[in-house]
Parts: structure tokens; C-alpha cells; sequence
């Protein structure tokens, strides 16, 4: 049983996708915390008067946000499907 998990570890596909998921995941957390800045500076700018600043701000935080949201869901779903795929064996 441990020789089994053993080469799991290093069979390269698998530590490759590893380091995809890592990345999927800092890409989720770092994208969802620019729109929740993006909606912060939003509604200070609400509270205190809109100013160019605080659109471009928002509007640029809403931008990388979403560069950097869109790849990581995508490649969040791709990784569940090849983990799906191995554990039914269905390639």
C-alpha cells in the first residue's frame, strides 16, 4: 500500500497537475479578492463621491480580477475532470 501512494507521488503527471491545482487555487483566492476590493473601493466611492481615481481603481481591480479568474475556474475544471477520469479510469 505505501509503495502505491509512494509512486503516485512521483509519477510526473500527477505532481504536475498538483502544482496546476496550486495554482488554480491562488488564482481563485487572489481573483476573488480583488472583487471584493473592487466592490469595497466601489461603495466607499459611493459614500464619499466618485472621483476618476476610484473608477479607474475599481475598474482596474474588476479587470485583473477577472484575467485572473476566468483561467483559474477553467483549469479548476479541467484538473476535477482528469481526477475523475483517473479514479473511474475512463481515458
Amino acid at each position: 500500500m505505501a509503495e502505491s501512494h509512494r509512486s503516485k507521488i512521483q509519477d510526473p503527471v500527477l505532481a504536475q497537475r498538483a502544482k496546476v491545482a496550486d495554482l488554480v487555487s491562488k488564482g481563485l483566492r487572489l481573483g476573488s479578492a480583488l472583487y471584493v476590493a473592487a466592490s469595497v473601493v466601489f461603495f466607499v466611492g459611493f459614500m464619499t463621491g466618485f472621483t476618476k481615481t476610484v473608477s479607474v481603481l475599481v475598474i482596474g481591480l474588476i479587470m485583473v480580477g477577472s484575467a485572473l479568474l476566468a483561467p483559474a475556474l477553467v483549469f479548476k475544471y479541467g484538473v476535477k475532470a482528469a481526477n475523475r477520469a483517473d479514479r473511474d479510469g475512463t481515458w
